[in-house]
């Protein structure tokens, strides 16, 4: 039977689950789920602002061993996706492995395990530590003067309150990107006055956002599990010809492009609006966002876009640079998340007392997306380079899990007590990824949150036989096994 793994997972979003499934499938049962929210769902738990759905479809955007025939909508919005993350968490009996609002606020290595703290002072000692911390949790607050003096009320689209009314009142929205676009969406239809300050205008697709789909397609599905199969699979075979779009040039990538053009020359007659709405860099640099309401909101009476820089809050609502008052109630902040923070701010502390702040001065950066030198029996999922913006996440998170799962299975046989990934194999998967990155369209000359403090573009340029390739199985030649005395 060989050793009992100690398992220490932390985050219960969507790598957590896949991750958690992943290791009882495996006969691992001796682990620990850390949550610092009150629930499953990672980014879907934290997120509930009003109009909140997913960019990706449905039917890619679930478990491959977990589907779900029965989506509302083709787009899916953001509770029912939390409702499908806590319904596998039941199916699969993870309730035992939670711990809910656990923050991690510490993880050491000891020198042959891990030893893990959360903010009510509990201590977990783990063989390994899987942080399936994501990208999208630590919320992004620009730093505007006078914020402090304005008397209405302030919101952060990733904290929502919904005890804040938002019907009737005048509501400023601060930010482009998907969340900011699907706010101003959703609140313009009830507001008194809604006026979206936009500092850099993003490329919105036409994209049917809120199309139903027919309640006899789920029952269909339901029905023949292979047909449902068959969906996903093609699903997937889209989605590779989106990773070749957006990874290199061709004339597929011009015709997506013309799209995006086309979406705004159709639905923005208006000149003056139009060229204030128009970015300057290539559509699908930044993360793409798709919208079937934004452009006819802020053709809405009771809206107006607003391109002049922020100059100061002031106790009744917002100054811009030319001057001028725009009085409001309400300021919601859409301005996403600080991306690369993933397991920081936790104290955590590997081989030789080092921190990750200090393993990563220059940025993140991890080996295959998921092993960091100087961090011993420490893996992550959808960790630094992982395909956010080009691969179904729920896949690679499968196919992450399985690849470490495969490493603590040979740790259960005794062939080693500690594994850490090499200075050198790391370097080698940085430079490979830096040169695929050349021709991708994320390096067409925009600033995204795609890039990290360093410079780098955070995201994995190659496609989803590549990724499945380089995480098959452990190549031992690229870390360091030790046993302890």
């Amino acid at each position: 039977m060989g050793r009992d793994p100690r398992i220490v997972i932390i985050g219960a979003g969507v790598s957590g689950i896949a991750t958690a499934v992943t290791l009882q499938r495996n006969g691992f049962h001796n682990f620990v789920i850390l949550e610092k929210g009150s629930d499953v769902g990672g980014v879907w738990y934290w997120n509930r602002y009003p109009g909140l759905t997913c960019d990706v479809p449905s039917q890619l955007y679930q478990f491959g061993f977990a589907p779900k025939p029965d989506w509302s909508q083709v787009f899916a919005p953001g509770p029912e996706i939390q409702r499908y993350l806590a319904d596998v968490a039941g199916r699969f009996e993870l309730g035992p492995h939670l711990r809910f609002d656990s923050e991690v606020v510490a993880a050491e290595f000891t020198g042959s395990g891990w030893r893990v703290e959360t903010g009510d002072g509990v201590v977990h000692e783990a063989d390994f530590v899987i942080a399936a911390t994501g990208v999208l949790h630590h919320p992004a607050m620009p730093d505007l003067p006078g914020l402090g003096d304005f008397t209405g009320q302030v919101l952060h689209t990733a904290r929502w309150d919904d005890s804040v009314p938002t019907e009737g009142r005048r509501i400023a929205v601060i930010g482009t990107g998907s969340t900011g676009v699907q706010v101003v969406s959703a609140l313009q239809r009830k507001a008194e006055r809604i006026t979206h300050f936009v500092r850099s205008p993003q490329w919105v697709i036409w994209a049917p956002m809120n199309l139903p789909q027919p309640a006899l397609v789920g029952a269909v599905l339901e029905k023949l599990p292979q047909v449902n199969k068959a969906l996903y699979q093609a699903g997937m075979a889209g989605a590779k010809l989106f990773t070749d779009v957006v990874t290199r040039p061709s004339w597929r990538r011009r015709v997506v492009q013309e799209y995006a053009r086309v979406s705004l020359r159709a639905q923005i007659r208006n000149p003056e609006m139009r060229e204030q709405l128009t970015p300057d860099y290539q559509p699908l640099c930044k993360r793409q966002v798709l919208s079937a309401s934004y452009y006819r909101a802020l053709r809405a009476r009771n809206s107006e876009l607003v391109t002049t820089g922020i100059e100061t809050v002031t106790p009744t609502g917002i100054r811009t640079r030319d001057g001028r008052d725009h009085e409001v109630d309400v300021i919601v902040f859409a301005t996403g998340f600080r991306a690369h923070d993933y397991m920081r701010p936790m104290n955590m502390t590997g081989r030789e007392g080092i921190s990750i702040d200090e393993a990563w001065a220059k940025g993140p950066r991890a080996y295959r997306m998921t092993a960091i030198p100087g961090f011993p029996n420490l893996f992550t999922v959808l960790g630094p380079n992982s395909p956010t913006g080009s691969i179904p996440l729920h896949h690679a998170a499968e196919v992450t899990a399985r690849y470490i799962t495969a490493w603590i299975q040979r740790w259960q046989a005794g062939e080693f007590d500690t594994v850490e990934v090499t200075e050198e194999a790391t370097g080698r998967f940085e430079a490979e990824v830096a040169e695929a990155l050349g021709p991708t369209v994320w390096n067409t000359g925009c600033n995204s949150w795609y890039f990290t403090e360093g410079g780098n573009i955070d995201l994995l340029p190659f496609d989803r036989h590549t990724m499945e390739t380089m995480l098959a199985a452990p190549d031992e030649r690229d870390f360091h096994l030790r046993r302890n005395a």
